[in-house]
């Protein structure tokens, strides 16, 4: 009987280590950028009742969930995103958290979806959130490390921009135009660049606008400057949701991220619980989907129960930003690299191993053989695990307290103490 080879989910990813590596650098490159804004981090069940979420999102997000029911009955779902999470964390503890605070997570997110470019099954997603302020400089300061992190990654300005729209300005305006149900629209309007005009305007006519209605909307979401939307907009309310855009640029241009951002009233951001300022990172020719997305959420603890605590926050997720890195030739080598092999020609194991565990004490990656082999082979090994020095622990031309070595960066053999060895490693040479 023969026997069926597993297969990968569909929609998911296997990290062998050279593809683990790549993933460490995205992770690390989050942590070490979001620590550096003073977010902390923190994390969540991989699971929640499937009630967190279709109390945020309606009973029709469950299609795009991997639910089940547990061993006590209970209706269970794998996070698709982190918000509900963090907005349960805080309710819990509202009274307790002093506000405001900046907390970010790299969570294992699912969501049940054609898996597609940029978009699977599984997938990871860096998290930031400030809570507990209303302020437009939580905003700014998002966004300051979105641009500050895609410059780590190795981006220019003129490669990424932060496009930033407001669900309060769109809000008034729909007010103003008259529009019988904002909530349907919506929906609409995140679909508005994927779906064509014509469809565009069928749906909104489905969402009860009119055609001059329809024909105000689409003038609206073609503004390209604050002056346009300055001379479109007509109410109190939709000037001072301008003021926030235009103070959120002012002070990002001050910081130095002026062109990263732009006015981009295409973004509407989909999901219902956004309240104000939206926003969206893409690459600057739009050849894939967004790098990143968020906005502000004032009521989203109110709608799960708890009091009402302002936030705002964005996802990041690993897939498109990988895809993005690539297609600009920003990945690190996914090839292993050690500072030091140690080889013995008499396959003597002991000094081996504490000839590693001296240089290994100082701070450096050491590996070695774990049998007797030929130095052949030995130093095949030390070539794919990348050494950059291997050291011998019983080369004849050395004398006490010293070891022969090799500088793998250029053949060169050479006879020092463990400090100079260590020195050596720290010096930039050349290969021929």
């Amino acid at each position: 009987m023969s026997i069926s080879i597993p297969q990968l989910p569909k929609g998911t990813r296997d990290f062998y280590p050279e593809a683990q590596r790549i993933q460490n650098y995205i992770f690390d490159t989050w942590r070490s950028t979001a620590e550096s804004f003073a977010y902390e981090e923190y994390e969540g069940p991989m699971f929640e009742h499937l009630e967190l979420y279709t109390g945020k999102s309606g009973e029709e997000i469950v299609s795009q969930l991997y639910n089940f029911k547990d061993k006590g009955d209970r209706e269970i779902a794998l996070r698709p995103e982190m918000t509900p999470t963090l907005a349960r964390l805080v309710i819990q503890k509202a009274r307790e958290l002093k506000k405001p605070f900046k907390w970010f997570s790299m969570p294992r997110l699912f969501r049940y979806e054609k898996a597609q470019k940029g978009r699977l099954r599984e997938f990871f997603q860096l998290n930031m959130d400030i809570i507990g302020t209303e302020s437009i400089y939580a905003e700014a300061d998002l966004m300051a490390a979105i641009a500050t992190m895609l410059r780590k990654f190795g981006l220019k300005d003129n490669e990424f921009a932060i496009g930033v729209s407001s669900r309060k300005l769109l809000a008034t305006y729909l007010e103003e135009i008259g529009a019988p149900n904002p909530s349907l629209v919506y929906p609409v309007l995140d679909r508005r660049l994927k779906i064509g005009p014509e469809a565009f305007a069928k749906a909104l006519t489905e969402a009860g606008l009119s055609e001059a209605q329809i024909k105000q909307l689409d003038d609206f979401m073609n503004c390209k400057s604050l002056e346009e939307v300055r001379s479109a907009v007509k109410s109190e309310n939709a000037a001072a949701a301008l003021k926030e855009i235009e103070d959120l640029f002012e002070t990002l241009a001050a910081a130095g991220y002026g062109d990263c951002v732009n006015l981009d009233l295409s973004i509407v951001r989909g999901l219902a619980y956004y309240t104000g300022i939206v926003f969206e990172v893409f690459d600057k020719g739009k050849s894939m989907r967004a790098i990143a997305g968020g906005g502000r959420y004032d009521s989203l603890t109110e709608k799960l129960g708890g009091e009402r605590i302002p936030g705002v926050g964005f996802g990041m997720g690993d897939v498109v930003l990988a895809d993005l890195l690539a297609e600009h030739k920003l990945l690190p080598s996914p090839k292993q690299s050690v500072d030091f092999y140690i080889a013995s020609f008499t396959n003597d194991m002991k000094k081996v191993f504490e000839t590693a565990q001296m240089f290994r004490a100082g701070g450096n990656v050491v590996s070695h053989p774990l049998a007797p082999m030929k130095m052949g082979k030995q130093l095949d090994q030390a070539n794919y695990q990348g050494a950059t020095i291997v050291v011998y622990v019983d080369g004849s031309k050395a004398g006490a307290g010293e070891f022969e070595y090799k500088d793998m960066r250029t053949g060169e053999m050479f006879v020092g103490n463990a400090d100079t060895i260590v020195e050596r490693l720290k010096t930039e040479v050349k290969k021929d």
